[in-house]
């Protein structure tokens, strides 16, 4: 029997990863954009336009809430398409791994706080 090749994993771990990177920088981008709509309701209440300040800028909270969904929607959609490429794997080339689920639950838990963010930020 051979050995495999556990590079071809780790580089689909690698790839899973980064996307979920990804997602949390989109999740990041939109909380900022979300709350850079509150900083100008901010300034504006400071100045003579209070009446008119809360509806001007709704468009940068449901821009920053999309965002947020986005990166949620794609760490979800890189953990599926790693599980479907992972499964096309010769059982020799997956290894062992002490915890095998640490990677499922690290992309399900910040999608999860990511759905919490945007449901925090409409609703806030």
């Amino acid at each position: 029997m051979t050995s495999g090749d556990p590079r071809v994993f780790f580089a689909a771990e690698r790839t899973v990863l980064a996307w979920l990177r990804s997602g949390l920088t989109v999740m990041g981008i939109g909380f900022v954009v979300a709350r850079f709509g509150l900083f100008l309701e901010i300034a504006a209440t400071a100045s003579a336009e209070t009446r008119e300040a809360h509806h001007v800028h709704w468009p940068s909270n449901v821009l920053g809430i999309a965002l947020v969904l986005l990166g949620s929607f794609t760490i979800l959609a890189a953990l599926r398409n790693h599980y479907a490429y992972v499964r096309t794997l010769p059982a020799q080339d997956v290894p062992s791994l002490p915890l095998p689920w640490l990677t499922t639950f690290l992309c399900i838990a910040l999608a999860v706080i990511g759905v919490a963010l945007a449901a925090y930020l409409a609703l806030a």
